[in-house]
């Protein structure tokens, strides 16, 4: 059975981006952080996402295509252009990827499906909908990249009212003050 891991960058005061969607204290990681990045998520069979985070994300399937990209970014582009992608969204006519499909909604009972017959583990990313994973409690670990940065708002990594009881996996701390941390979920993912 696959683990279900909500990964995401997040400011150190706890949001995903700020009040204006934008995240550019992710945009700046240096080689040594991407490698690390693409081993921790190389584990990912198939990404989960809401409309928002997919056009985010959705960069990454022709990113190799611009030229002078270093090879930690064309290794990171690879192994997402060979996920499964899910993107969840009641307004999006088709994708722009491959590997991509569509739901209207979010189906607690499909998703535990996935995860009992994948092989790989599944990504979910995207705060709101990690926040209905959460809820429905289906996910067994946290991936979070934590920048050196105080967003002071936008949109919180947990959904209000949430309580997790974590236990600490992983800690791996970067040049320039990133911090990768890896929590299990009630135990679940170990």
């Amino acid at each position: 059975m696959a683990k279900l891991i909500y990964a995401m960058n997040m400011s150190l005061d706890g949001y995903t981006e700020d009040e204006h969607g934008r995240f550019g204290w992710g945009g700046d990681a240096d080689e040594e952080l991407h490698t690390d990045i693409c081993k921790l998520v190389s584990s990912f069979g198939t990404c989960l996402y809401g409309r928002k985070m997919y056009e985010k994300m959705v960069y990454w399937e022709t990113s190799h295509t611009i030229s002078g990209q270093p090879q930690y970014l064309l290794d990171f582009a690879r192994q997402w252009q060979a996920a499964e992608k899910i993107v969840y969204s009641k307004t999006l006519a088709e994708p722009r990827s491959a590997r991509t499909k569509i739901e209207r909604s979010f189906d607690p009972d499909a998703v535990r499906r996935l995860k009992a017959n994948a092989e790989l583990d599944v990504a979910v990313s995207g705060p709101e909908l990690a926040s209905q994973a959460i809820n429905a409690g289906l996910v067994d670990e946290l991936l979070m990249i934590v920048y050196p940065v105080v967003g002071g708002g936008g949109k919180r990594f947990f959904p209000d009212g949430v309580r997790l009881e974590l236990e600490l996996v992983e800690q791996r701390p970067f040049r320039k003050g990133v911090m990768v941390l890896r929590y299990a979920v009630d135990g679940r993912s170990k």
